[in-house]
């Protein structure tokens, strides 16, 4: 399950750390950062959509994230659906119903392009819904390592799952399920593959999730584990925790317009979306507000559709959140401003903190905050009304605290009480550390 994996990572040395709490052997996993392709495949806008998705265009995403974010943590790049169908959406699995990558798009093959990802110092993740594939059940695969075939282990009466309902629910009474799992997990193990989105996920399907993970216990390589839907049902955030590294907990942060997305049309739904999963969340456990429209807003290329101001407020939102961190544009094209976003080493200390935020004050001037391991106290405002604001912060300590700003990397002072973030300007915010 993700909490052996957890140790699995320590144990070969990967990025996990300790954070004190009430039980000091809790390990933290550090949220990914990378890259996903999903936000091009979705767009409309000339030479993108479902079309761009193919091996030339990952290995200069990859090259672009080697050559300017790799040294800011950014490691992952994450190819979404499609990678295993044709432009028609028929998808392909081999004799055993495993996933296999379309030859048009993918040519040299997955373990290839792995190796290419790999040498730049890079990680490699695919995407994967819940249910049985409809078309690996029409065929009745054979299940390897069993005597089963496909239609064993599909649940009777036969039932729709997923978000689509494109698939058939899996009957996990049968061992064979799990074998069928662990079939393709291996399989992506093999080919070097180091994370996988598991899309579709309904209230129906926490048990999907369960075999993903204990499939990636038995492949024994190292994975992150992503749950996700548009979004996932709140309902079953609990019960995902010890399976999933994190869980999608928005719809989609594309608008699914000539841009990559919208700040009315898809961003600043993130604001009210997660105070309703405050409480879920663990040091190896988190929400994941979709990829950052922080790429491109010059020059050529398909644009982010949001200001400078409005991509900082992203950054800061989701590094308080301990969010994953990844690009959802065209990464090749990324621009200066995108990239002094991205990599500021202060936000992103603010993301790896490991704690997760409150939200003191709701409504358009919004106040949040988040205690880190050693003690001192971030805190964001964001301005999420149409005219600049000033928005204050009550300090909650006692005496006077020098106060720093973040993202201009500046000291502002001792304050005793509160402090005042002056013109904030709209949908804009600030980030503070205290202490």
């Amino acid at each position: 399950m993700k909490r052996l994996l957890s140790v699995f990572l320590a144990i070969l040395g990967i990025s996990v750390f300790f954070v004190p709490s009430a039980d000091a052997r809790t390990p933290f996993v550090r949220p990914f950062m990378g890259w996903s392709s999903w936000s091009l495949e979705s767009s409309t806008r000339a030479g993108y959509g479902t079309s761009w998705l193919n091996e030339s265009h990952v290995r200069d995403a990859a090259s672009a994230m080697a050559s300017k974010l790799k040294s800011a943590g950014y490691t992952y790049v994450n190819i979404d659906s499609g990678w295993n169908a044709d432009l028609s959406w028929v998808f392909h699995t081999d004799v055993n119903g495993i996933p296999a990558p379309d030859p048009g798009r993918f040519p040299s093959g997955i373990p290839a392009l792995a190796s290419y990802v790999h040498g730049l110092g890079l990680k490699l993740g695919l995407y994967a819904v819940t249910g049985l594939e409809k078309e690996v059940y029409d065929k009745n695969a054979p299940i390897l390592g069993t005597s089963c075939h496909a239609q064993d282990i599909a649940y009777r009466p036969l039932t729709p799952s997923n978000g689509w309902g494109g698939n058939w629910k899996v009957d996990f009474g049968n061992p064979c399920a799990q074998k069928y799992y662990d079939s393709i997990v291996s399989r992506f193990a093999s080919w070097g593959v180091d994370f996988i989105k598991v899309d579709g996920t309904t209230e129906d399907n926490v048990a999907d999730i369960e075999a993903w993970s204990a499939a990636i216990d038995h492949a024994r390589r190292p994975m992150w584990l992503t749950a996700s839907a548009w979004p996932v049902p709140r309902s079953i955030g609990p019960s995902l925790a010890p399976y999933a590294n994190g869980v999608r907990i928005d719809t989609d942060v594309e608008c699914y317009c000539d841009t990559v997305s919208t700040w009315d049309g898809s961003v600043k739904a993130r604001w009210t979306d997660l105070p309703n999963w405050q409480g879920v969340f663990g040091p190896q456990y988190r929400p994941d507000l979709d990829s950052m429209p922080i790429s491109n807003n010059t020059g050529s290329g398909i644009q982010d559709g949001i200001s400078d101001v409005e991509r900082q407020s992203v950054m800061t939102f989701w590094s308080m959140a301990s969010s994953p961190l990844y690009v959802g544009g065209d990464i090749y094209f990324l621009d200066a401003s995108a990239v002094s976003i991205l990599i500021n080493p202060e936000v992103i200390a603010v993301d790896h903190a490991g704690s997760h935020p409150t939200r003191v004050t709701g409504g358009d001037h919004q106040v949040w905050r988040k205690r880190a391991p050693d003690g001192r106290w971030y805190a964001a405002v964001y301005n999420l009304g149409s005219t600049p604001a000033d928005i204050t912060v009550d300090l909650g300590v006692p005496g006077a605290r020098p106060v720093r700003d973040l993202v201009a990397r500046e000291d502002l002072g001792r304050f005793r009480g509160s402090w005042t973030a002056s013109a904030v300007p709209a949908h804009g915010s600030r980030l503070v550390r205290i202490g």
